[in-house]
């Protein structure tokens, strides 16, 4: 099976390349334009893009979009998680607001929606949350975004999702758990007589 990745995020690329085995993942060509991300839910972004790739090339075509929710600031970042700190703010400025903000211990959770859609209409969306809290510290040189904050409730010995190998953090990230949900679905689709 062949599906185009409607992003230009490299991190996104390689960990969804290792997450969808067995799927030829296309990445998208420069002459597609994506959607801002102004919708108001994950999954509105995260179809949005989907859409927009399966529109026009023509073919089938995924798309994600995630964010971290703190229970200390309400829910946000959210669906601003990438800008969080501001327009083109980089990952660090975007970390560094957060562990401002919200106290070390306090409850986070990662939120990742994967979009499927079809020229000819059909679409779904799969949703895979990660529990966790905010490290006192940053650390670990894996992952990106958030992860050196992130203490995931599934990882024993306290180690942040930066500190966890590849194999690790798929396992239990939200942008897995929404992967592979959306790999079962494909798997049952193409199993339909």
């Amino acid at each position: 099976m062949r599906l185009v990745l409607a992003t230009r995020n490299d991190h996104k690329v390689r960990e969804l390349s290792r997450l969808l085995a067995g799927v030829e993942l296309e990445p998208l060509p420069g002459g597609v334009t994506l959607p801002p991300e102004d919708g108001d839910t994950f999954a509105a972004n995260a179809l949005g893009k989907a859409r927009a790739a399966a529109l026009a090339l023509g073919r089938p075509a995924i798309g994600d979009d995630s964010g971290i929710e703190s229970a200390a600031l309400g829910g946000a970042p959210g669906i601003y998680s990438a800008r969080f700190a501001g327009p083109g703010a980089t990952d660090g400025e975007n970390l560094a607001r957060l562990r401002a903000e919200a106290p070390a211990g306090s409850g986070l959770r990662y939120v990742c929606v994967m979009a499927y859609a079809e020229p000819g209409g059909v679409e779904a969306t799969f949703t895979g949350v990660c529990e966790g809290t905010l490290a006192d510290e940053a650390r670990g040189e894996g992952g990106f975004g958030y992860d050196p904050a992130f203490l995931p409730a599934d990882a024993p010995g306290g180690r942040t999702m930066a500190e966890l190998s590849g194999a690790e953090k798929d396992a239990i990230s939200h942008r897995g758990r929404a992967t592979r949900a959306l790999a079962a679905w494909l798997a049952e689709r193409e199993a339909r007589p």
